[in-house]
């Protein structure tokens, strides 16, 4: 079984046209490298992927300057701008869905941890 991989999101290129992403998705990024091995920088606009990231979201975290924290969900880059009417872009904290304020380093961050092979879980 592969283990999950890191794929970084955020930025002034999630602003632009960044989805919303929550635990249990199944995402595709096309990506570049981050650190050879598990980590990725999720690319759009003026970087040609080399890599292409399919699986199922497992976990979710904003990294500020206080570090990581565990998230429900990245709003979509027009929510966090303050661009849709039925997204307020708030971030809230896996489990109990309680506001999170992040202080950024520059730009917005996000880790999303993919699980390749991810499987829906059954209730």
């Amino acid at each position: 079984m592969a283990e999950p991989v890191v794929v970084l999101v955020g930025g002034w290129e999630h602003e632009c046209c960044g989805p919303t992403v929550e635990i249990g998705d199944v995402v595709e990024y096309g990506a570049v490298s981050a650190d050879g091995a598990r980590r990725f920088d999720e690319v759009r606009h003026d970087t040609v992927p080399n890599q292409r990231i399919r699986g199922r979201v497992v976990e979710l975290f904003a990294v500020g300057r206080e570090g990581r924290v565990a998230i429900e969900r990245v709003p979509s880059g027009s929510a966090m701008c303050g661009n849709d009417e039925h997204d307020d872009g708030h971030l809230e904290a896996r489990w109990t869905g309680q506001p999170v304020e992040v202080e950024w380093d520059g730009e917005t961050a996000f880790e999303v941890v993919v699980d390749p092979f991810g499987k829906p879980n059954r209730q």
